[in-house]
């Protein structure tokens, strides 16, 4: 099937308001693309990321008179600053298998394959974990998300109870699972991440020791592992809930860190948390450590 695409490129400002304006138009779908090769980092939990001059690509049936709808976008946005105004046909494709083509098996610590479906690999001392592209975000493929797969893969988590804290698609809930861990307790603040996250479970045949909360039903426990790879705004926000969700002796691992930001991060839960040395990859941070024992009254 064939649809006729619309797009134009404006400002961050403008943009959602374009893009709804378009979606009352009748679009099916509305998406944003960078104009200017801006470097994109992982957006947060729930966000949608805007550029600062970005892309709004709108599809429509053939049948819809696209010329009008371009007459009516240009005036409503008159006083706003608009370009490369473009209309044209696009045959359908099957989007996702087309960026699956891009996503290949990745291996973790010698111990955790994470794979496509019909992709899947089976070695003697190997976990694999199916996952394909979703709703929410986490394939393995972003430095902060392979950060934490690593991590996981080197270490014992046999019987262990974990906590992933902005689950995205789960992919570190399942890979706990998989590993050994005893239950991980999956929370975010994004529906469609919860979805997710079921999803995999249930594909990677561990739905019965993963519980998935929104994080108004989670009431907050101690877990020997607490993994958030979030950003560091809310990591630094939420450092001492996010701490006080660690038992004694027990490991946090937080990632979404860019290079620059790790100092603030440690000196926000340097009270609660003895760090190792951070590990990088590209311009992202993984920091884990050891939670610190109470310290008693004289």
């Amino acid at each position: 099937m064939a649809w006729q695409q619309f797009s134009i490129i404006t400002d961050e400002d403008t943009a959602p308001k374009v893009a709804a304006y378009l979606e009352k138009q009748g679009s099916v779908s509305v998406t944003y693309m960078d104009a200017e090769d801006e470097p994109v980092y992982e957006p947060a939990i729930g966000e949608t990321k805007i550029w600062t001059n970005t892309q709004v690509v709108a599809l429509y049936e053939l049948d819809v008179d696209i010329e009008r709808v371009k007459a009516l976008v240009l005036k409503k946005f008159r006083n706003h600053e608009l370009r490369d105004c473009c209309i044209e046909t696009v045959e359908d494709q099957e989007w996702e298998r087309a960026w699956m083509e891009f996503y290949k098996p990745m291996k973790f610590a010698d111990r955790l394959w994470v794979c496509p479906t019909d992709q899947e690999q089976h070695e003697d001392g190997t976990v694999c974990l199916t996952l394909d592209p979703g709703l929410a975000f986490g394939t393995g493929t972003h430095p902060t998300t392979a950060l934490c797969l690593e991590w996981l893969a080197s270490h014992d988590l046999t019987d262990k109870v974990v906590i992933d804290y902005g689950c995205g698609s789960g992919i570190l809930a399942v890979a706990a699972v998989l590993l050994g861990a005893k239950v991980a307790h999956a929370v975010d603040i994004d529906p469609q991440a919860i979805t997710a996250t079921e999803s995999n479970a249930l594909k990677n045949g561990v739905a019965n020791k993963i519980i998935c909360y929104l994080p108004e039903q989670f009431t907050p426990l101690q877990a020997d592992i607490v993994l958030a790879n979030i950003l560091a705004k809310p990591l630094i926000e939420m450092a001492k809930d996010i701490s006080g969700l660690v038992i004694a002796n027990g490991e946090l691992v937080l990632s979404g860190i860019l290079a620059e930001q790790a100092q603030s991060v440690v000196e926000a839960y340097q009270q609660y948390i003895a760090f190792e040395p951070l590990n990088q990859q590209e311009d992202w941070i993984r920091l884990n450590g050891t939670k610190l024992l109470p310290v008693l009254p004289e």
